[in-house]
């Protein structure tokens, strides 16, 4: 028998059967969940390597929606955007946050209920509280010394 498959054309839990190198462009994309902390600048202290998260978020980033405004092109727009994958994920688990769909597959740690994979809608992770809906400044709106004023706690 195959596997469900859901609106979007994806098998139903697909992240939790399938090792993270095999899934599909489509599946990989699926797993962000739409909140926005990885398009928040970072602060790391060149000492420990921690990192702390701002809410001065990319000049990309849509603070309605909390996606890129043009996620497609945005190297045009930011060339030094990392584009996360598979096969570099452990090397950008320092700065991911913690509640990313995408660190918790690689962990091989269930998702949150929030999860618009779990829940079945885009605007759940919203209302859950732990995406940056409504809480960023633009890069371009804030001088890159007072980024350590705007230094926040994850949301989770």
């Amino acid at each position: 028998m195959s596997d469900p498959i859901d609106r979007d054309g994806l098998a139903s839990r697909f992240w939790e059967r399938k090792p993270i190198s095999k899934l599909s462009r489509k599946e990989w994309e699926a797993l962000c969940d739409g909140c926005g902390k990885c398009c928040l600048n970072k602060l790391e202290d060149e000492e420990s390597g921690e990192v702390a998260l701002t809410r001065v978020a990319c000049r990309l980033l849509d603070d309605d929606t909390c996606r890129c405004a043009h996620y497609e092109t945005r190297h045009q727009f930011v060339p030094d955007c990392i584009v996360l994958k598979p096969e570099n994920i452990e090397e950008h688990l320092y700065w991911i946050p913690q509640t990313c769909a995408y660190r918790l597959v690689y962990e091989g740690k269930p998702l949150f209920d929030w999860h618009p994979l779990i829940s079945g809608r885009a605007e759940t992770v919203h209302a859950a509280g732990v995406s940056m809906q409504g809480r960023t400044f633009s890069e371009f709106d804030v001088a890159d010394d007072d980024w350590e004023e705007h230094i926040i706690d994850e949301p989770t």
